[in-house]
């Protein structure tokens, strides 16, 4: 055998101080946006370096399980909104009378507004009946695709994009209006959009619906409930207010 670098592995540092802030500057600043879409369409490099990113995401067994179904048609996003608009109103109702003029309060208007809808979806079959790592948790190909998932957000928010989640539907109405299989699961209906103001913290907070909660409180260590001894430093402060936040 010869004492030679494996040609498949790079070597790797941490990043420069300056692209380090800018990861955790988006990671920190990325919002949920609900309705503050601008009109302007995305040029298709942008969207392909989304999508490029969703793409890199890390997958159980290499399965790759997600695909990107893009919708620009108006018609068929009012068709999507009709969907969503009735399960709204059937959410609203779950809710206590007390909290429901707080919940109307918060515009779910992406579908219509946001001129790019994403629907990602899983395949479950993509890699067989056997997949390494979903042996034991069935649910680990879903989990990858919310990885996707997150890579195109947080690129989004790097490219000035907005994005939205919708998760308000039926999804056998959903899939029927798309054509999607019924094997095939939804697990995130994206609208994206140029914006020109996202909120300085989450809307919900905003709003008061509801608090972050403080990380010490979620911190265990060596078995469930045990807070650890020494509690970990906090981090430096992320610079938000950097170019580009």
């Amino acid at each position: 055998m010869h004492d030679r670098p494996n040609e498949f592995l790079v070597r790797t540092a941490p990043f420069a101080d300056q692209d380090k802030q800018a990861v955790y500057r988006a990671i920190h600043t990325r919002r949920d946006v609900r309705d503050q879409f601008l009109s302007d369409p995305l040029p298709d490099d942008l969207v392909r370096r989304l999508l490029e990113a969703a793409h890199a995401a890390p997958s159980v067994g290499f399965m790759q399980p997600w695909s990107f179904l893009l919708i620009r048609s108006a018609r068929k996003r009012e068709a999507i909104w009709q969907a969503f608009r009735r399960a709204n109103e059937e959410a609203e109702a779950m809710f206590p009378v007390e909290q429901r003029d707080a919940y109307r309060s918060l515009k779910l208007e992406g579908i219509r507004k946001a001129p790019l809808n994403i629907c990602v979806t899983c395949d479950p079959d993509r890699a067989g009946p056997v997949v390494l790592g979903r042996t034991h948790d069935p649910r680990m190909d879903a989990f990858s695709t919310v990885c996707a998932i997150q890579n195109l957000w947080l690129a989004a928010r790097a490219e000035g994009v907005g994005l939205g989640w919708v998760s308000i539907f039926h999804e056998s109405e959903v899939k029927a209006l798309l054509g999607i299989p019924e094997r095939i699961q939804i697990i995130g209906y994206l609208c994206l959009g140029y914006v020109d103001e996202l909120y300085a913290t989450p809307e919900l907070e905003v709003k008061g619906w509801r608090k972050r909660m403080p990380l010490d409180d979620l911190i265990f260590e060596e078995s469930w409930g045990q807070i650890a001894e020494r509690p970990i430093t906090p981090a430096a402060a992320v610079d938000l207010m950097s170019p580009g936040s």
